[in-house]
């Protein structure tokens, strides 16, 4: 049997579709393994053989994968699981394939689902499977808006391109710490602007737009209306954008299960008092009907029966009814101090790249850039 390659965009499909019964065998050493995985909603099986393993002791690990099974392999760059293949394939396993390019491919990969179209206009969310993590696009008459991007700015060049559009603005909701944005090469080679809050981007290498509160963003023909809404509190200038009065893309502000940490900055008293004022000034005021499209997600569970991770914000309110039923800000204060945990180290280098003031090459930024977020101020909405 030829041994042969699957992509990671087939690995999204096969892990969020019901029935796709299939094993995931993954040759990292287990340090990796336990530090970043890929996951899925119907991800039901998964083996962790390390690769040195396989060379070791061979027939004690092919005993180790289930027979009569599709084995789809995963590795760090693609030689491991090409290696482990082989090795399964000669020991007489019938549907053996390895993930072309490796994990990183898995952690840069963005999944488009259409969230609405309407009046000519398109709008759709970008699921960063490896990053638990939201991206959107809005198109109107050839034109594009992208908000908070990735790095991988292909993907958003392309899918331009596909829909006729170019790309004119990138919206940053905030300096982001979890990921390297992907604004300022997009910028650089489109000629899009970057819009972002002087609370967080002042000081920053490159050239934005600073947005202001309630600040109009429109197309060059018309189409749907953006509202910038100041929503500080996981960081001072968290910016949340309000399209058609239809949708909320919120950043890290509001999420399905809990909201945006506000002590990821090294000031959780100051930030968590602004946090506590924009719920209760400015989120807890909005349409219970409004759409939240959030810039992260923490449980697969929140993507709804459209495969969006999006709900309305009165369900939200309900659904995490222990955080904003908080009363006082004390109490809100003692309740972000109590959930506060580690943030990982790499995110102070992150918030240097994202300003401009740290350059690093390609490899170190895919170092950098993979491993889930830890952006909510509960892991599970706890409250």
């Amino acid at each position: 049997m030829e041994l042969k390659p699957y992509k990671a965009e087939e690995l999204y499909a096969w892990v969020t579709t019901a029935g796709s019964d299939f094993v995931l065998l993954d040759v990292r050493n287990n340090e990796e393994f336990s530090r970043f995985k890929v996951e899925g909603p119907h991800l039901a099986k998964m083996v962790n053989v390390p690769y040195v393993d396989f060379i070791e002791k061979e027939e004690e690990c092919v005993a180790q994968v289930p027979r009569g099974e599709k084995i789809r392999i995963v590795c760090a760059k693609e030689g491991s699981a090409k290696y482990v293949g082989e090795i399964l394939v000669n020991h007489g396993f019938a549907d053996v394939r390895y993930l072309a390019g490796g994990i990183k491919t898995w952690g840069n990969l963005l999944a488009p689902k259409r969230v609405e179209s309407w009046k000519g206009a398109e709008l759709y969310q970008f699921i960063r499977p490896g990053k638990a993590s939201c991206s959107y696009g809005l198109m109107y008459a050839g034109e594009m808006m992208i908000f908070d991007p990735s790095r991988n700015v292909e993907f958003y060049k392309n899918f331009a391109q596909a829909h006729g559009c170019r790309i004119i603005l990138t919206l940053e909701t905030h300096l982001q710490a979890d990921y390297i944005s992907g604004s300022r090469q997009l910028a650089a080679e489109t000629g899009a602007r970057i819009i972002g809050h002087d609370n967080d981007f002042h000081g920053a290498a490159f050239r934005y737009q600073p947005v202001g509160d309630e600040e109009i963003y429109r197309f060059s023909q018309g189409g749907p209306e953006v509202k910038a809404v100041l929503t500080p509190g996981h960081t001072p200038g968290s910016t949340s954008y309000v399209i058609d009065n239809k949708y909320l893309i919120t950043g890290d502000t509001v999420f399905i299960l809990s909201i945006g940490r506000p002590d990821l900055g090294g000031k959780a008293e100051e930030w968590s008092k602004l946090l506590f004022k924009t719920l209760k000034t400015k989120i807890e005021g909005m349409d219970a009907n409004l759409t939240i499209l959030p810039g992260h997600y923490m449980d697969w569970k929140e993507m709804n029966a459209r495969q969006l991770l999006a709900d309305t914000l009165g369900n939200i309110k309900k659904r995490n009814a222990g955080i904003y039923g908080i009363q006082t800000e004390a109490d809100f204060v003692r309740f972000i101090q109590e959930n506060m945990r580690a943030q990982p180290e790499v995110y102070a280098q992150i918030r240097k790249v994202n300003a401009g003031l740290l350059e690093v090459d390609d490899e170190e930024q895919e170092i950098m850039d993979l491993g889930k977020n830890e952006c909510a101020a509960s892991a599970m909405g706890r409250g």
